[in-house]
């Protein structure tokens, strides 16, 4: 399973070292073709540093990984300083991708160290979300592949690092429906948090569960087929042959039967084929030809 707190995180002692002339092209060159490296130049008995070098430090460790830091003493270090041409301490250079991207010299307010360091951190990405955004993606990958266990634990890490993340809430869902746990699956739905009740990702494993509680209750097919064939207006066995064709996988069929008894009577128990035709399409991915077509057939029917 993912361990998602030992690939998306650095330790704090190794975002701010000592480097040195030796170090500089692993340290800085190397290490900034992943993550933004900011380069501290200064001296012991440089007053600002001591008030610079801090502060830096603090913004660093509050980005929490995104970029890291390089203290380098000129009076023992002066090859990389002389090639940077620092004329003054402090003087501070960014890298990123293994070349200078900014910098500046000299002391700053807070602020604006917060801000630098927040710039820089921001020139390689949220590391975080792309994190979560592969192991949503793996754990999607898991599910296609019926290994919906492993996909649930991995779904249930990721919102121990992001409650709100609706595509990992729904890939949960998703996973018990898998194991036939549909119980399970409204329980963690119903705990969804409020910000993302409406997300149409939740709104689709809602439908999804919905299906799931009538494919459980789903007649014999070749029964429901037969009874449609001898008596063509009778509407409820003609729904039920659609709520049962869907339980069987043959999307596409239940759709068809639920198009035809629209066509038939559009008014039959409050609309039932239109709310169970939408119930499916909310169910499937909007760009699945399913969906698509099925919408055009329905609005060709409303408005014929």
């Amino acid at each position: 399973m993912l361990e998602l707190g030992e690939t998306q995180s650095t330790p704090a002692a190794d975002l701010v070292i000592d480097g040195t002339d030796g170090t500089f092209a692993t340290d800085v060159i190397e290490a900034s073709q992943t993550v933004p490296v900011i380069v501290d130049f200064w001296a012991q008995w440089c007053g600002p540093c001591k008030t610079l070098g801090p502060a830096l430090e603090a913004a660093v460790q509050k980005a929490g990984g995104r970029v890291k830091m390089v203290k380098i003493d000129v009076d023992a270090n002066q090859i990389y300083a002389g090639q940077l041409q620092v004329q003054s301490i402090p003087t501070v250079y960014a890298f990123y991708q293994g070349r200078p991207v900014d910098g500046f010299q000299g002391a700053l307010p807070p602020s604006e160290i917060g801000a630098f360091v927040e710039k820089i951190a921001a020139l390689g990405g949220d590391t975080e979300a792309e994190g979560l955004s592969a192991a949503i993606e793996a754990a999607n990958q898991m599910l296609d592949e019926g290994a919906a266990t492993d996909a649930a634990e991995t779904f249930a890490a990721i919102l121990q690092e992001e409650p709100n993340n609706a595509a990992a809430y729904a890939g949960l869902v998703r996973s018990y429906l898998a194991l036939d746990d549909v119980d399970q699956a409204e329980a963690i739905l119903n705990g969804a948090p409020a910000e993302i009740s409406t997300d149409p990702l939740l709104e689709a494993v809602h439908a999804q569960i919905t299906l799931a509680r009538e494919a459980a209750h789903a007649g014999p097919v070749a029964e429901l087929q037969a009874t449609v064939e001898a008596e063509p207006d009778n509407h409820q066995a003609r729904f039920d042959l659609a709520i049962a064709l869907h339980a069987n996988g043959k999307a596409e069929e239940a759709v068809g039967e639920l198009l035809e008894l629209f066509r038939r009577d559009r008014e039959w128990n409050d609309g039932a084929a239109k709310t169970q035709l939408f119930t499916i399409f909310d169910a499937h991915d909007p760009k699945d030809p399913l969906v698509l077509n099925g919408r055009r057939k329905l609005s060709s029917l409303i408005f014929a």
